[in-house]
């Protein structure tokens, strides 16, 4: 005879859809460093564009 037995656990109960969460207002500085990161962005992608002069040439002789 076992000295034990083990319990059979039933799976978890379908439940409703889950209610939508609500978006909290960004903070003042998360929006600040927003628009501080695209505009860094949209230099960065216009500095790709625009041919820079080597180093070389800008050395004093």
């Amino acid at each position: 005879m076992p000295a034990f037995t083990f319990e059979k656990i039933s799976p978890p109960v379908p439940r409703g859809p889950i209610p939508p969460i609500e978006q909290k207002q960004r903070g003042v500085i998360v929006q600040m460093l927003d628009r501080l990161v695209e505009a860094r962005a949209r230099r960065a992608a216009g500095q790709d564009k625009v041919e820079t002069p080597a180093r070389d040439s800008l050395a004093p002789k």
